[in-house]
């Protein structure tokens, strides 16, 4: 019996060692370091993991105001920034991304920002209706701990982390070389049609449509083509009418549309009449507005003689306009690409600690023109 109780004490007291070393040394539980086999960690729990001992919170209160939703760009944009934050792992799902509507009105966008603010957002999002009006409510969204970063449109100053666009001034650029190739030495007797007075972005758009005619019909710089390019500008916005008559190149008048096809139609009705007989080209800073264009011209019962181009933004029926000969050229302005490019800076900032001052006044994608040489190539760029 003796025997007998010593061995079983001795086996009790290997068991305690056993178990001590296991409480010790790990968990029946899978580790967050090691997750159990056929488990999948949401972006977001992998953001987090990613930051390490940052202590950053597993999802983010993020938010867009959006300029308008009308309009396949603006809407693809939104949705793209949606599925863009969830991929970077900054929400648990891309609804969880609250999209508000500006309505291309200043009031309704300081009550975005107004309501982003008071429900202390950490990331907010703007495409702005005005980029002078939209500084103080940066600052004050700032000051209560969120970050801001513009997208699309560009904003003059604030405490925002930067500017996410395309390149506008060089996709115009482009789009001009390209169509005064096409044109030849034939006169270019035109209309522009543009989006909101006093948006940097569209006049970006269309002073590079003037640099890039001015610069290939004139064989002067880049630089030359830019000074004469924004007189012709101020000529413009100041009278309705300018030209330079060494490029052989006139843009007899200009509408205002919205960004949107319904919007222009009106201003574009009004210039087709102004210069009937004499107009062959139609330019416009966007897609839809171009659309308008080509509306009203055919309204007016001109279906051949004329040309038409436009800065941005590169819609996949734009590009089938490109393969069926009705339009010259239309700069790439990406709704996809901003928005991947825009989450990814979100990203870094809030999870992987970048100062947000470190940035540059504008981040921007890639400029291209669109032509009949490399639509194909760019097909899938189109939205």
């Amino acid at each position: 019996m003796k025997k007998m109780l010593a061995l079983f004490l001795a086996l009790l007291m290997t068991c305690c060692v056993f178990a001590g070393c296991a409480a010790g040394g790990g968990s029946a539980e899978p580790s967050a370091e090691a997750p159990a086999e056929g488990t999948e960690s949401s972006p977001a729990a992998a953001a987090t993991e990613a930051a390490g001992e940052q202590g950053t919170k597993d999802t983010f209160k993020v938010g867009f105001s959006a300029i308008t939703l009308n309009g396949d760009f603006f809407t693809t944009m939104a949705s793209e920034l949606q599925q863009a934050c969830y991929d970077e792992g900054l929400v648990a799902s891309p609804e969880d991304v609250l999209v508000l509507n500006a309505n291309s009105n200043t009031a309704d966008e300081i009550a975005n920002m107004d309501t982003f603010i008071a429900q202390g957002y950490d990331m907010i999002f703007v495409d702005s209706t005005n980029p002078d009006d939209i500084v103080p409510l940066i600052n004050q969204a700032n000051a209560a701990g969120a970050q801001v970063i513009c997208i699309d449109s560009y904003v003059n100053g604030g405490d925002k982390v930067t500017v996410v666009y395309s390149d506008n001034k060089q996709n115009g650029r482009k789009v001009g070389l390209a169509f005064a190739e096409e044109m030849g030495d034939q006169e270019i007797y035109s209309i522009m049609l543009s989006g909101v007075k006093g948006n940097i972005a569209g006049e970006e758009r269309r002073v590079g449509i003037m640099c890039g005619v001015l610069e290939a019909r004139l064989g002067i710089t880049e630089d030359e083509a830019w000074e004469l390019a924004y007189q012709m500008n101020d000529e413009l916005i100041g009278n309705g009418y300018t030209e330079n008559t060494d490029a052989k190149f006139v843009i007899a008048g200009q509408g205002w549309g919205n960004w949107n096809i319904q919007d222009i139609m009106a201003d574009a009705n009004d210039l087709i009449v102004k210069t009937y007989g004499k107009l062959n080209t139609i330019f416009a800073e966007n897609d839809q507005m171009l659309f308008g264009g080509m509306q009203a011209a055919e309204d007016a019962g001109l279906k051949e003689g004329i040309y038409y181009a436009a800065a941005a933004d590169g819609e996949k029926k734009t590009c089938d306009y490109i393969k069926e000969g009705k339009v010259v050229a239309v700069g790439e302005n990406s709704p996809v690409q901003i928005a991947k490019l825009a989450a990814q800076t979100a990203r870094e900032v809030l999870v992987d600690g970048k100062d947000p001052t470190s940035y540059p006044d504008t981040v921007t994608t890639d400029a291209v023109a669109v032509t009949k040489e490399n639509v194909d190539e760019e097909y899938e760029n189109c939205f």
